[in-house]
């Protein structure tokens, strides 16, 4: 499906992670020779992971609140906020109306949780675009990330030998967006529910609540149907998307795919014209970061110290993945409005942990 937003526009990007980056040979106890293979072929050479107590959130609220401050806007006039996750805080409340709290923003406002993963962003920023058009908000935020590489065990630090779990990093993002008379937005969405096998949890929730203790915290993964799907459904969508907009890989500065390995992310760039060096890599040092992917790799890019000079860019991005979902969009903006990596080691201590009452 597409769709069109008028006088939309995205004025800032940042991403928030912890403070220690680790080298998978640090977190990894499998023989060298398989961490080498698995960098080799992932194209992941390290990560960040949340503290025990770090959640999904507590990065979003670091990069929101650094992103607020930096660009000085008045927090009464953001009139919507969505948060894009599948590692929420609680399963009741939505996380978007503790995190409307925590950044001190107006009760005059839409806020809600969107549980979806890797095409999450795009599809987030189309919802927050809608709801800015069709209301009297002045400014959106999305906050949009995951968790999945936090260790599940509080209070005894395990090192990680599964393939699939090294291939994620935790991160937490911002993305401001303001109404504009000269902004404008083009989407293209697709679902395909028939996959939704592909890459599933499929314990300890409403449907099988009942997990198997050999199976806590699994989830199972189609290396070959994700890879089928990524290679052929996502490029064919990114190149009608072009097609439709009158475009061609020239027309853009830049191709930020969503980080889920260096193979699939190089077949798509060769399947829609881009030439090597315009694709962006952030999952180096970050990993598969899931909906945080697209944002943490701009500023991983033109944040901060890396943009040497204030110009615009046209980004394409394109996020797929879970669902099976999958996205893409172009984004306009300005390289100061991209700013530099923020780092934390602070959580929100609720008060409904026996630490936090001490």
């Amino acid at each position: 499906m597409y769709s069109k937003i008028n006088n939309i526009e995205v004025i800032g990007i940042a991403a928030a992670v912890a403070e220690k980056w680790n080298s998978l040979k640090e977190i990894c106890d499998e023989d060298p020779k398989f961490v080498e293979g698995f960098i080799k072929k992932t194209g992941v050479e390290g990560r960040y992971s949340a503290s025990p107590r770090q959640t999904t959130a507590d990065f979003c609220y670091a990069a929101a609140k650094e992103l607020l401050e930096l660009k000085k806007i008045d927090r009464k006039e953001i009139g919507v906020l969505v948060f894009v996750s599948q590692t929420a805080d609680y399963r009741v409340p939505a996380t978007a109306c503790v995190l409307q709290h925590r950044l001190g923003l107006d009760e005059n406002l839409i806020a809600f949780d969107v549980n979806l993963g890797c095409s999450g962003y795009v599809y987030g920023l189309n919802i927050v675009s809608s709801l800015m058009q069709t209301s009297e908000a002045k400014y959106g935020i999305l906050l949009a990330g995951d968790t999945s590489a936090r260790e599940r065990t509080i209070h005894k630090r395990q090192k990680t030998n599964h393939s699939s779990s090294l291939l994620f990093g935790d991160a937490g993002t911002a993305t401001l967006l303001r109404k504009a008379q000269s902004g404008e937005m083009h989407y293209a969405l697709n679902t395909e529910g028939e996959g939704y096998k592909a890459i599933i949890s499929p314990y300890g929730e409403w449907r099988n609540p009942d997990e198997p203790e050999e199976l806590l915290n699994s989830s199972n993964m189609d290396d070959i149907g994700v890879f089928t799907f990524a290679t052929n459904d996502v490029p064919k969508q990114i190149n009608e998307y072009m097609e439709k907009m009158g475009t061609s890989p020239e027309n853009y500065d830049c191709l930020v795919l969503h980080q889920a390995n260096l193979m699939i992310m190089k077949r798509i760039a060769k399947k829609t014209g881009f030439p090597i060096e315009k694709l962006l890599i952030s999952l180096d040092k970050f990993g598969n970061t899931s909906s945080a992917s697209i944002p943490i790799t701009l500023v991983k890019t033109y944040g901060g110290g890396y943009n040497e000079e204030n110009r615009k860019i046209n980004a394409l991005c394109c996020g797929f993945g879970v669902g099976l979902s999958w996205g893409t969009v172009a984004i306009k903006l300005k390289t100061s409005d991209i700013i530099s990596l923020v780092h934390t080691d602070e959580y929100f201590a609720d008060g409904y942990n026996i630490n936090d009452q001490l």
